[in-house]
C-alpha cells in the first residue's frame, strides 16, 4: 500500500528532518509541495519529488488533491488552521510541534480529528532516540518505581536560531520554551505516564537578547527583531503532587549545556541522560550507579551515530495510518504539554501560579 503525501510548508524543518526521513519510508510517495516562496516548494520537488509532483503557493490548492495524509511544517501560529483544513480536507496529519500556540487552537484540532475520524500526530521525534526508548521501557517496568520529581533540560548556551519567523513571537508564541522546551517536557512527561498537571509557576527572561554581534552559533541575532524569551523556567505541579523542572534557553551563560533530556527521581531509582545514560539507586544498604552504553546522537538533525529517530517516527507514523492504530504521539498527549507551557508564559507576565 503506498500513501499519497503531500506537504505543507518547505523550510528548514522540512528539509532538516521531515523529507529526507519520507523519502527513504516506502508506504510513501511525495506528490505534492506547499510553500508561500513558491521557489522552496519547487526545490522541494527537484530533491525529493518526481516530473508528475505538483507544487502549490496556496495549501488549499494541494489540499484539492487525493491525498491520504500531510505534513503541516510552518510556523506556530499556523499550525491549527492548517491541521484542521488538513482533516476536514480527509487527510491524516503529521503537525509538527509544538501542537499549536494556545491550547484552545489544540484543543480544536483535536476535535477534528475526531469529528473527520482521522489521524492527527506531532512531532516529537526524541522519542524515538535510543536512550529514550530504553529509558521508557524501564520506566514502563516500574524500575524506578514512582517518579515523583523529574527535569525537563532544554539549555544551549548559545544557539539562537536566526532564520525564519524563530524570532517573531507573533509567528512562534513564544522562543526557547516553545520551541525546544516543549521537547524536553514531552519526554518527561511521556516517561512519568503523567498527564494531569495541576498549576505551574514559571518565568521568562529578555537578558540576552539585546546583545548585540553576539557569539552564536548561526551568526549574531538582529536585537531589533528578538522579540521572544531568551530563556525561560517552569515549576509544574501535577495532581498527585508530582513535580517536574523545566528549563530553556537558546542563550545563557552557562556550561550545564544539555537539550532535550530529562532527569528523573523515583522511589526505587533514578535516571539520567547527562552523559550518556545513567540509572542510579540503593541496593542492599549501598548506593550504585549503572552506566547503559547506548549509541545516540546530540543536537537534533546535526550528528550522532545510531538509530535514526526521524525515520524511526516517520515510519512509525505511517505504520499506524496502514494498520489503523494509535500514533506513538498521541494529540492529547501534546495537548497537555500546550497548556502546561502557554500556563508558565502566563505566569511570567502576571507573576502568578497559573492553575490548570
Amino acid at each position: 500500500m503506498v500513501l499519497k503525501v503531500g506537504v505543507i510548508g518547505c523550510g528548514g524543518i522540512a528539509n532538516g528532518k521531515h523529507l529526507p526521513a519520507l523519502a527513504q519510508v516506502e508506504a510513501v510517495e511525495l506528490v505534492a509541495f506547499c510553500d508561500l516562496e513558491i521557489a522552496r516548494a519547487e526545490k522541494a520537488k527537484q530533491t525529493y519529488g518526481t516530473a508528475d509532483t505538483a507544487v502549490f503557493k496556496d495549501y488549499q490548492e494541494l489540499l484539492k488533491l487525493d491525498l491520504d495524509a500531510v505534513h503541516v511544517l510552518t510556523p506556530n501560529s499556523s499550525h491549527a488552521p492548517l491541521t484542521i483544513a488538513a482533516l476536514e480536507a480527509g487527510c491524516h496529519v503529521m503537525c509538527e510541534k509544538p501542537m499549536a500556540k494556545t491550547s484552545e487552537e489544540a484543543k480544536a484540532m483535536i476535535a477534528a480529528a475526531e469529528k473527520t475520524g482521522k489521524k492527527l500526530t506531532i512531532g516529537y521525534q526524541n522519542r524515538f532516540r535510543t536512550d529514550s526508548e530504553y529509558l521508557h521501557t524501564v520506566c514502563e517496568a516500574g524500575d524506578l518505581g514512582e517518579v515523583y520529581m523529574a527535569k525537563a533540560h532544554a539549555i544551549r548556551r548559545r544557539a539562537v536560531p536566526t532564520w525564519g519567523v524563530f524570532l517573531d513571537e507573533e509567528a512562534q508564541g513564544g522562543g526557547p520554551l516553545i520551541d525546544i522546551g516543549t521537547h524536553a517536557l514531552d519526554l518527561t512527561l511521556w516517561m512519568m505516564d503523567n498527564y494531569k498537571p495541576k498549576y505551574v509557576v514559571g518565568n521568562a527572561y529578555h537578558k540576552l537578547s539585546s546583545t548585540k554581534n553576539a557569539a552564536n552559533a548561526w551568526g549574531p541575532w538582529d536585537p531589533e527583531k528578538f522579540t521572544v524569551e531568551d530563556s525561560a523556567i517552569g515549576f509544574i505541579v501535577m495532581e498527585n503532587g508530582a513535580t517536574i523542572y523545566l528549563e530553556s534557553s537558546w542563550a545563557i551563560n552557562s556550561l550545564d549545556v544539555k537539550e532535550a533530556k530529562t532527569t528523573l527521581m523515583g522511589t526505587k531509582a533514578g535516571a539520567d541522560m547527562n552523559d550518556g545514560f545513567t540509572i542510579n539507586g540503593e541496593d542492599r544498604g549501598l548506593l550504585y550507579e549503572k552506566k547503559v552504553e547506548l549509541e545516540t546522537g546530540g543536537v537534533d538533525f546535526y550528528d550522532g551515530t545510531g538509530d535514526d529517530p526521524t525515520l524511526k517516527e516517520a515510519e512509525s507514523w505511517y505504520a499506524a495510518v496502514v494498520n489503523d492504530t494509535e500514533p506513538l504521539v498521541k494529540p492529547e498527549q501534546a495537548l497537555v504539554v500546550t497548556q502546561i507551557l502557554e500556563g508558565i508564559y502566563k505566569s511570567a507576565k502576571t507573576g502568578e501560579p497559573v492553575y490548570l
